[in-house]
């Protein structure tokens, strides 16, 4: 007892024995989501190239207006995360249109800004031509929501799906 207070020297008392906080604890984060936003929005913000819509064969690929070359570059390459898709395999044109629309604005609402919408080739049948396809491709492109889109990986279903870029959703 005695080397242990020859070690610790003189005690003194103290009024109270708890730490200040000083600052409340950080918010959570979703990591994922935020960095995706933060590559789109600083693709954003790098110089403005022409808006392209690219069509070469069966691969599909767009841009609306003002949207930089390397969101696309970065969206063909699979950077953004896939947060929900649709298949729109089986429907009419109509069906398709339909479900299309309503899945964007809810994927919108949901805040998924990374999507992918599997049209399917259209070659079961050889005498016609593909219908959902070439829909979907003018669908996407007319869609306000829609910042970009282009033929998925062939792991995600190469030119018989599309991942598909949305603008934020605007609060209001």
């Amino acid at each position: 007892m005695a080397l242990f207070r020859e070690a610790v020297g003189d005690v003194r008392s103290v009024a109270h024995d708890r730490v200040e906080e000083t600052r409340s604890a950080p918010a959570p984060l979703v990591r994922h989501s935020e960095h995706d936003d933060r590559s789109v929005m600083q693709s954003l913000l790098e110089d403005l190239s022409e808006s392209d819509f690219l069509e070469t064969g069966e691969h599909l690929s767009y841009t609306a207006p003002g949207v930089q070359r390397s969101v696309l570059k970065k969206l063909k390459s699979g950077r953004y995360s896939i947060q929900s898709e649709i298949d729109l395999h089986g429907l009419t044109v109509d069906e398709a249109r339909k479900e299309l629309s309503e899945f964007l604005k809810a994927a919108q609402q949901r805040r998924h800004l990374g999507i992918r919408v599997i049209h399917g080739k259209g070659r079961k049948n050889a005498e016609r031509a593909p219908r959902l396809k070439p829909a979907v491709n003018q669908w996407l492109q007319r869609n306000k929501m829609v910042m970009a889109f282009c033929s998925a990986r062939t792991n995600d279903g190469g030119t018989g799906a599309v991942y598909v870029l949305l603008k934020r959703a605007v609060d209001s």
